[in-house]
């Protein structure tokens, strides 16, 4: 594509931090204590002989990209660390494109080599996906350009191409033009399936001088949405959201919320017959009015085999695990679903393209309902991962995103002292540091403020030394 810089990755570097949790987080079948995270750093040499180094970090999280009983959290965080090997060595060995160019050029034989190696399509795109951010931050640095001026002007080169037929005759570079970013987002919280909901659920408190009960994250961050999540179990469900509801009533005023089911139904009846159930309880009245959507309630294996239209005519229902190949969104809509997970383990030119989708689907005379992103986390940690998330979803245009690590991890604790200072002194309205504590995400009304993240790179903002320091 004309205008586009044309790169290619030269080196890089990989390396792995781990914190322990301060409060357990169970989604779906597991539950979390310690959480591990790689850190790209990637070299790159444009056609023109400049370079440059980006950064990038993920959560290396078992059992969500493969659920399988049979693997071990070990196997899960193995099968991460193969899929980003494999993109690597593509990648470092694909000769000179521009940044989209190399990823979709790519893309299917990242897949293919994952699944002989027996990654599902969720594991194949996590290494991509790092390796696309970071080789953008590179690219942004040695440009002087924000991560919102390269897509706006599709400096990556951006196009629908082979892999988004469905997009044919899309006016892409409009879309991308028409992209803005807005200086604050709303948090949607978590609420873990053990997540102490009042101070007679904890057994023994922290006292860190962050909040341990959903009481407290009403009180203290004052978020007006919540992402509530459901284990498959219609009677523990229906009690566990009465519990959160009366809690919500009293302290949340106008809030909304979604539930995610982490794949916890056997079929779409199973969540219907929740959904029913929660409408004939007097006590769920207001969260039902509250919910938004239901994120991904059946299985995976089967949650793109039949139509979810009966359910999704009451409530609108996105998919999220199910969400593993380039295709996945035009086919959950030929099903009844009504939008997409955005989440940059996933890839963030996956999101971008997905909300163009959206875009060109909204905009057809024959389509009654209306489709959607909606940004969901990953436990992002502070820094790289949850800047580069943030500065993805308030491009697209979405208002409010589902943040969980502040809540799970302390903060910046994992980081030297310098890595936190240079987050703190780049991002004064993203972070504070509370008097002997680690910097942590500022929460101010319910809102993240992210103006800051408007520098050039990819939302990071910070020298590459602190990251990578010597």
């Amino acid at each position: 594509m004309n205008g586009c810089p044309r790169l290619r990755l030269e080196g890089f570097e990989l390396r792995e931090r781990s914190v322990d949790l301060r409060l357990p987080f169970r989604f779906g079948v597991v539950t979390v204590t310690r959480a591990t995270q790689a850190v790209l750093s990637a070299s790159i040499t444009l056609s023109d002989g400049r370079s440059g180094t980006g950064f990038a970090a993920e959560c290396l999280l078992p059992k969500w990209f493969d659920k399988n009983p049979a693997l071990s959290d070990d196997d899960n965080m193995d099968q991460l660390r193969l899929s980003l090997a494999i993109a690597l060595d593509l990648y470092r060995n694909a000769g000179e494109d521009t940044a989209f160019g190399l990823s979709a050029s790519l893309y299917r034989e990242q897949q293919a080599r994952g699944a002989a190696r027996g990654l599902n399509p969720l594991v194949a795109s996590y290494g991509p996906a790092l390796v696309d951010r970071a080789i953008l931050d590179a690219l942004g640095r040695r440009l002087g350009l924000s991560f919102a001026a390269m897509i706006r002007g599709n400096l990556p080169g951006i196009d629908t191409g082979a892999l988004t037929p469905d997009l044919a005759g899309f006016d892409l570079p409009s879309f991308l033009a028409g992209l803005s970013p807005a200086p604050t987002i709303a948090v949607r919280h978590t609420v873990g399936l053990v997540d102490a909901l009042t101070a007679a659920d904890v057994a023994e408190r922290r006292d860190d001088g962050l909040p341990e009960t959903l009481e407290e994250v009403v009180r203290v961050y004052g978020c007006r949405y919540y992402k509530l999540k459901v284990g498959g179990d219609v009677a523990a469900d229906l009690d566990r959201l009465s519990r959160i509801a009366s809690i919500l009533d009293a302290g949340a005023a106008d809030y909304r919320s979604t539930l995610d089911g982490n794949e916890q139904y056997e079929d779409v009846e199973g969540v219907t017959e929740l959904w029913r159930r929660m409408g004939e309880r007097p006590a769920l009245r207001r969260l039902v009015d509250s919910v938004l959507l239901i994120e991904q309630p059946i299985k995976r294996a089967v949650a793109l085999d039949r139509t979810v239209a009966p359910l999704a005519a009451e409530k609108p229902l996105i998919i999220d695990e199910s969400d593993g190949h380039i295709d996945a969104f035009p086919r959950a809509v030929a099903l009844g679903y009504s939008g997409v997970s955005s989440k940059s383990c996933k890839g963030f030119y996956k999101s971008i393209l997905n909300a163009a989708r959206a875009t060109h689907l909204n905009a057809k005379p024959d389509r009654n309902a209306h489709h959607f992103l909606s940004a969901e986390d990953l436990c992002t940690w502070p820094g790289l991962c949850t800047q580069q998330d943030l500065a993805l979803v308030s491009l697209i245009g979405l208002s409010h995103v589902e943040r969980n690590g502040h809540h799970y991890i302390d903060g910046m604790s994992f980081a030297p002292e310098a890595e936190q200072d240079a987050f703190l002194s780049a991002h004064p309205d993203l972070y504070h540091r509370p008097p002997g504590g680690p910097v942590r995400l500022r929460i101010r009304g319910g809102d993240l403020h992210i103006g800051s993240l408007d520098k050039p790179g990819f939302g990071v903002g910070v020298p590459g030394g602190v990251l990578w320091p010597a």
